[in-house]
């Protein structure tokens, strides 16, 4: 998996995904904002590098609950292999119809230290998960269980989750709004020049509280945009 540093992790943990996404438009990617997932739990940003799991549409004579005791079974392999700092990425076929993971397993991932869980299918015991620290992203509530729709059939393996494709080790960014992906091999510019992007943004949300008109300010085509950001920036320390 991709090293991510602490002090790109820690940049990432300050920025939107609307500014990520900005910068990722700059390099012609239109296409990784997760399309479904929101989160459950209020909290700060979830990073870390994407660790996977892929369904395939379940079979009766596969997935039965006996399945569970298998040590090999992907969904209960994956919980248990995923890595600290790493965010579980479930590929359910943007399918909610049964859930993709419950209360129990996703305790299990928060007790190991991974830094979150996303699906673009369903969370069973969604009470329960929306009380943890660890942040949580689905599509919406699905009590059924995972066997009745779903075969988890591998892990670590690239995947398709809300309409994106996603590579283990890409860093994935979530915040209120939703979630994004980051390609392994841009995230060190693309956390570097969305910290900075940020910076920028909340003067300029200042400027426009204050009244000022967003006309040569955003963007900041007027040449005295760059004097006024300058001052602002060293009376704010930022």
């Amino acid at each position: 998996m991709t090293v991510l540093t602490k002090e790109i992790r820690d940049m990432l943990m300050d920025v939107s995904t609307a500014t990520l996404t900005t910068a990722m438009f700059k390099r012609g990617f239109r296409n990784i904002f997760f399309q479904g997932p929101h989160r459950l739990n209020p909290g700060k940003n979830m990073v870390g590098e994407a660790y996977t799991l892929r369904y395939i549409p379940a079979r009766e004579d596969l997935d039965m609950l006996e399945s569970f005791a298998d040590r090999d079974n992907p969904q209960r392999k994956g919980v248990e292999e995923c890595p600290e700092g790493a965010v579980f990425v479930i590929d359910s076929r943007q399918d909610a119809s049964a859930a993709s993971a419950g209360g129990i397993l996703v305790t299990r991932l928060q007790t190991k230290g991974v830094a979150g869980i996303v699906t673009d299918g369903g969370f069973r015991d969604t009470p329960e998960i929306s009380e943890l620290n660890m942040p949580a992203y689905h599509t919406r509530p699905s009590a059924p269980t995972n066997l009745i729709s779903h075969h988890a059939v591998a892990i670590n393996d690239p995947v398709a989750c809300g309409g994106v494709s996603v590579f283990p080790g890409d860093v994935i960014v979530g915040d209120g709004e939703g979630v994004v992906c980051i390609p392994a091999h841009l995230v060190e510019q693309i956390a570097t020049e969305s910290a900075e992007m940020t910076v920028f943004e909340d003067f300029v949300l200042e400027m426009v509280q204050e009244g000022v008109s967003t006309f040569g300010l955003y963007p900041p085509t007027d040449p005295g945009t760059a004097e006024k950001f300058a001052s602002w920036r060293q009376r704010k320390n930022r």
